[in-house]
């Protein structure tokens, strides 16, 4: 696939995917004989676990020391994981406040509809 058609595929711009490449967030991409990026579908592989771990929060810094544990190969996987358990709890974390956020918002709402209900039973009074 060529650099445009993952770029439409993934969501992600031709830029990003060139930096990317560059910083050895996924893998050296080959090239055809005229130097077009060539992106094969392990190539995708990468580059949709990159865009989820992002999204996940997960910085580049940390994204490029799992790919470079993962090419050192099996004698990596407990620091791969541990990289893995690391985001997950402050994702969890995130979460947990996301949700005491929303409890505090809903508190507010409801009392705000608590003032309207008795600013119109004040007002069918008069």
């Amino acid at each position: 696939m060529t650099i445009a058609e993952v770029s439409k595929k993934t969501d992600l711009s031709t830029d990003t995917l060139r930096y990317y490449e560059r910083i050895g967030l996924i893998p050296e991409v080959e090239r055809t004989e005229s130097g077009i990026r060539n992106y094969t579908d392990y190539d995708i592989g990468w580059i949709e676990f990159a865009k989820c771990m992002r999204s996940a929060g997960m910085g580049i810094e940390s994204l490029i020391e799992y790919k470079k544990l993962y090419n050192k190969g099996d004698a990596t996987i407990e620091a791969r994981k541990q990289l893995l358990l690391d985001q997950r709890e402050i994702i969890e974390t995130k979460i947990n406040e996301l949700k005491d956020t929303l409890e505090k918002l809903n508190y507010k709402i409801d009392n705000y509809d608590t003032k309207m209900r008795e600013c119109e039973i004040k007002l069918s009074k008069k």
